[in-house]
């Protein structure tokens, strides 16, 4: 699916569930692909919740570039693109995220297209070395809860359990999150479960209160 922008042309790879309960909308870092480990993992599993989901190239890598520029003009082109997918996929809660700078937008646009939650992956708290550019506001104005998923070993650096909804912390894991995506999609699929639609037939609909817990980072944390 092609959806043009102000931006020029976006791209949206979409796996439908008969009977979903829920739309999963996820997104590239800066310079990577909807094809990333821990993307495929989240999009595997959330299709054995009962999620659909839409992976989004969005147009700014489509034209080759290796950072999203302006985040004004990326939040525009990213708005169009939800309201796309909610046109194609009318009813369905959506639930947006990404990984890194797609975590980041996914947050800043969480209202304005009226997201049930977001799913942040590797969020990008800080540049490397940088803790004082902290990005925590992102997560705290999202309006909506939000799932952080980090690795303990990120240069990026790891949010606090207060910014989030739920904050999970991976041991050994750095920003690519490639270590073991079979467990960043457990995580996701479990959590989102709670935000969809009624139960598909067959489920037994059982719904789990939303928690803050983090896991304790070890020494070799890269923060």
């Amino acid at each position: 699916m092609e959806v043009m922008t102000p931006r020029g042309p976006a791209f949206v790879e979409i796996d439908e569930v008969p009977g979903a309960r829920l739309l999963l909308v996820l997104t590239h870092g800066s310079a990577g692909g909807v094809d990333a480990p821990d993307l495929l993992a989240v999009r595997d599993a959330a299709m054995g919740a009962g999620a659909s989901v839409a992976r989004v190239t969005q147009a700014f890598r489509v034209a080759g570039a290796r950072a999203p520029g302006s985040p004004v003009r990326q939040d525009e082109a990213w708005e169009i693109v939800l309201s796309e997918l909610r046109a194609r996929l009318p009813g369905l809660p959506v639930v947006q995220g990404g990984r890194s700078n797609g975590a980041r937008v996914a947050c800043r646009t969480a209202k304005a297209v009226g997201a049930a939650a977001v799913v942040a992956l590797a969020f990008p708290l800080h540049p490397p070395g940088r803790p004082e550019r902290s990005r925590a506001g992102e997560l705290r104005g999202a309006g909506v809860d939000v799932l952080v998923v980090n690795g303990d070993r990120d240069p990026f650096g790891v949010p606090d359990a207060a910014d989030a909804a739920r904050l999970v912390v991976l041991p050994g894991e750095g920003h690519d999150l490639k270590k073991d995506p079979a467990r960043v999609g457990e995580v996701v699929a479990e959590w989102i479960t709670r935000y969809g639609g009624p139960p598909r037939q067959g489920s037994t609909g059982r719904r789990r209160r939303p928690r803050v817990d983090q896991a304790a980072p070890t020494s070799g944390s890269g923060r």
